[in-house]
């Protein structure tokens, strides 16, 4: 009996716009992304189609990512970016021309920007446009995620911000897409029993939890983590296989820690001279990454070796080799023990293929290869597709869980961070009290209800907490949450004087630009009965 695989990449980057600067560090987040993961990945769907192989993948795409791989402006400065890359490896091949194996590596580097130009410029700029084809052919299921990544169980007490996080996401992926998503990426794969009627009302079929969300279940599964439970609440759980999180993710045993493999960190922003580096820097003033590369793991110390792109390639290859071997044995190995084929969900976030595993993607190409082979007991699928195949399955209700340290919240509700909670819970009712005493506000107001929407909701990501953990970023963190709930605190403030500062209002308009349609009445329990109701049918 053959097995299922679902392979899930998660999409997301928290909204970094500053139009207010020129360059700005956190900016290049996005620019990375879009250099290493995304647009690469176009490339590898487009040979799979090229190729008629028979693939299937889904990828949860966070609003927030959505939200700025659209806008004119990141759009333009993304150009920018790539020109200044091209650029610098063009330098490089020059100063390199001594030195063979450097040499080398600048070249590739230059022809690599040259193609990823030439991509991004025939995808026309439209990354979300572009996904969407290969959803539209049937190779991807494209799936949503909370508005701004909030962490959501941390909302359980506030039914209206679950139900805003779910529905604006949405209404998003509905105007990007021309349809309703079916499958929803839990942040975190945080989960709770409170999130599930959000969820129905957003008209969602299925979710993923970690693995012990489904194994500490009620009752236990009597297929594990291998098939997915219908909760009380009608929706689909899947559980992430716990074998092929770790020989991807561990610290220890996962692959992308192989020492022939290009090393994240060495970079030549940090070892070449400050004054021709500096004009291709994310910001002027300080090192940081450019993409231009040329050392390997080789080891834990700081002697690192030259990159060798051809040895990385085929040890990428031999561990999706390994990969696949493991994954039939291990469908193999509880095929005997099920009515029907195992299911190994495989969810992992999409950066670290490309942008911090560099080799991932050449890692997932190979698998697919492989497994289209002949005789391979192994069909990759989408949740979706297996509901299709198997609409009938055991009822059981999910434990609480997340995918985060010690398996529940603590990541983002602790020492460091715990002092956002209450500020965002006061924000949550106060726009429920906006929503409630404004049900037909005049034009201006209703702009300013919107704004005070769009800014709660970013405060609400779960990026900022988890940044205030790590000590990644931490002033930036801080200062993007103290400012969301400031703003949102002025227009509420303005609102309930009746007095709103429309030059103010125009430049928060133009600074947090998503969800430009954003409907402020999904925080107003009395509407927002009758007002799903519409919407799903």
């Amino acid at each position: 009996m053959p097995g299922y695989f679902a392979l899930l990449l998660h999409a997301h980057l928290p909204f970094v716009r500053h139009p207010e600067h020129a360059r700005f560090l956190e900016e290049s987040w996005l620019f990375e992304a879009i250099t290493e993961t995304y647009l690469p990945l176009l490339e590898m769907l487009s040979e799979w189609r090229r190729d008629a192989l028979p693939a299937r993948l889904t990828l949860s795409l966070s609003p927030t990512l959505g939200a700025m791989w659209r806008d004119p402006l990141l759009r333009d400065r993304y150009e920018h970016y790539l020109a200044g890359r091209l650029e610098l490896a063009e330098k490089e091949t020059s100063r390199a021309h001594w030195d063979r194996a450097l040499r080398r590596l600048a070249e590739h580097y230059r022809r690599r920007f040259l193609h990823l130009r030439e991509a991004w410029l025939a995808w026309g700029r439209d990354l979300v446009g572009a996904f969407g084809q290969f959803q539209e052919s049937g190779q991807l299921e494209l799936i949503t995620c909370a508005a701004t990544h909030a962490l959501l169980p941390l909302l359980a007490e506030h039914p209206p911000s679950l139900r805003a996080q779910m529905l604006v996401a949405r209404d998003e992926y509905r105007a990007w897409h021309g349809r309703d998503p079916a499958g929803f990426w839990l942040p975190e794969c945080a989960y709770a029993p409170a999130l599930e009627p959000a969820l129905r009302a957003a008209n969602l079929h299925w979710f993923v939890v970690d693995t012990h969300g489904l194994l500490r279940g009620n009752p236990c599964p009597r297929y594990g983590p291998y098939a997915p439970v219908i909760t009380p609440a009608g929706l689909a759980a899947f559980a992430r296989d716990p074998e092929s999180a770790k020989q991807v993710w561990s610290r220890h045993e996962g692959y992308p820690g192989d020492p022939l493999y290009r090393d994240f960190y060495r970079d030549v922003g940090f070892d070449l001279d400050f004054d021709y580096v500096r004009p291709y820097l994310p910001t002027p003033d300080h090192r940081g990454f450019t993409g231009i590369k040329y050392h390997r793991i080789t080891g834990p110390g700081a002697d690192k070796a030259t990159y060798d792109r051809e040895r990385a390639l085929a040890r990428a290859a031999e561990h999706a080799r390994h990969f696949l071997a493991a994954r039939c044995a291990q469908a193999a190995r509880l095929a005997g023990a099920m009515d029907r084929p195992p299911l190994l969900v495989a969810p992992y976030d999409a950066e670290l293929f490309g942008h911090w595993w560099h080799e991932g993607l050449a890692f997932l190409d190979a698998f697919v290869r492989q497994a289209a082979g002949e005789g391979v007991p192994l069909t990759f699928l989408t949740p979706s597709d297996y509901l299709r195949r198997h609409p009938v399955n055991q009822l059981a209700a999910p434990s609480p869980s997340s995918w985060g340290e010690a398996g529940y919240w603590q990541t983002w509700l602790n020492e460091r961070n715990a002092w956002i909670l209450p500020h965002l819970r006061a924000a949550q009712e106060r726009m429920s009290q906006l929503a409630k005493r404004c049900p037909q506000p005049d034009a201006l107001a209703a702009r300013a209800l919107r704004q005070a929407g769009r800014e709660l909701l970013l405060a609400q990501a779960s990026d900022w907490p988890f940044m205030l953990h790590t000590n990644s970023d931490p002033d930036y963190a801080r200062r993007r949450v103290n400012d969301h709930l400031g703003r949102f605190t002025a227009l509420h403030d303005q609102l309930l004087a009746g007095q709103v500062n429309e030059p103010a209002l125009c430049q928060l308009e133009q600074q947090d630009n998503l969800f430009p349609e954003l409907d402020y009445r999904y925080w107003s329990a009395e509407a927002f009965t009758g007002r799903a109701a519409s919407r799903a049918a």
